[in-house]
């Protein structure tokens, strides 16, 4: 089965992570072509050798707006390559799927995982609505990782209920459950039995680290830990100019992108996440399967992705007072951190596995061919 996966972007993000963990385990049926309309490929690094995956690049014009010269792109090559099935991957590549809605060439999936910092699930730009309705009716199914994008698509999208999927994101539990790399924590100046706050995102706007920064800054001095954050991305200057302006620079480790995150996740105490918008972050999964506790901000369906003890450390994002104080309980008992983290990665391992969701995405490609 050929199928042609458009990206907005294949930079590294936690929609890029759940396709490369999916092709990898797919396996020998399968046959993946990638088009990253900006051109970026740097989450390619994690396709596994042997895996029938390559690389698409086409001309693409931008202009803010839906351009006829992509459209027309679009159609060619999909005339050229004539694929199974064509899947599309949120607002980015709406032009793709306005291209095959008319006339189509071959089914088409398309997966919505989000937005940034422009939409959020309650604030919808009304063009961006209208043509997600034009976009999206016609596709065979539309998939969504969370219950906040599914009520989004059925009741602002008009999808179709029968062709809207929710298909939660999972991971390989029992590769974030390893023992981190004792040498690059090490090296990365965090000494043994520190307190460590840690987080694994890329660095843009939405993700809101400011926000993690400033909670992070108002912690008491008695508990001095140490803030790691993982990831690489525009907003790095402003996350460091505003840790050296708050006085806490020399308690913050920026560690740049990881391909194996795994390395260091372990080593974490409090997993924290500050983001402005989320639905169903990969992150999330990883730090539970890693037996972490979690700080979260109490956006898309984080709440009830986590063990219901959890709960309670999903907070308001715009209530700072309550995110410092919950920081503060967690890193105040150890063993409230090990209870947490244990029923976390219960959790994980029994509702949101790899096998799990590779099992329904295959099922979901072979029915959408059968039809």
């Amino acid at each position: 089965m050929h199928l042609l996966h458009v990206f907005s972007t294949f930079s590294v993000g936690g929609q890029q992570t759940r396709f490369t963990s999916l092709v990898n385990a797919l396996g020998s049926g399968y046959r993946h072509t990638v088009l990253s309309m900006d051109g970026r490929y740097d989450a390619a690094d994690a396709i596994l050798p042997g895996v029938d995956c390559s690389f698409q690049k086409m001309p693409v014009t931008k202009s803010g707006q839906i351009s006829i010269a992509n459209l027309h792109n679009a159609r060619r090559l999909l005339a050229q390559s004539r694929p199974d099935i064509l899947c599309t991957y949120n607002w980015g590549s709406i032009e793709w799927a306005l291209a095959n809605a008319v006339a189509p060439y071959c089914p088409q999936i398309h997966m919505e995982d989000g937005f940034g910092p422009d939409e959020t699930p309650d604030r919808q730009l009304p063009r961006r609505v209208m043509l997600r309705r034009l976009a999206l009716r016609r596709c065979a199914a539309v998939i969504v990782p969370s219950h906040v994008l599914e009520k989004v698509a059925l009741e602002k999208w008009r999808v179709p209920r029968q062709r809207l999927h929710y298909l939660p994101n999972g991971v390989d539990c029992g590769r974030f459950a390893r023992t981190p790399d004792d040498e690059l924590v090490a090296s990365l100046g965090i000494a043994p039995g520190e307190l460590v706050v840690g987080t694994v995102t890329a660095l843009r706007p939405e993700k809101n680290l400011q926000r993690l920064v400033h909670i992070f800054a108002e912690l008491p001095k008695t508990l001095l830990p140490r803030l790691v954050i993982v990831g690489q991305g525009p907003e790095r200057a402003t996350i460091e100019g505003l840790a050296a302006s708050l006085g806490v620079a020399d308690r913050l480790v920026m560690t740049g992108a990881m391909a194996n995150p795994e390395r260091i996740l372990g080593r974490f105490d409090v997993f924290g996440i500050s983001s402005d918008t989320e639905q169903m972050p990969n992150s999330v999964l990883e730090a539970m399967a890693a037996g972490l506790p979690v700080l979260a901000t109490d956006v898309g369906d984080i709440k009830n992705m986590l063990a219901p003890a959890n709960a309670a450390f999903v907070l308001p994002r715009d209530d700072r007072r309550a995110l410092v104080n919950g920081l503060i309980r967690l890193l105040d008992d150890a063993a409230l951190r090990a209870s947490l983290g244990r029923d976390n990665r219960a959790r994980v391992q029994s509702e949101f596995g790899l096998d799990t969701m590779v099992a329904r995405y295959d099922a979901m490609y072979r029915s959408v061919l059968r039809k």
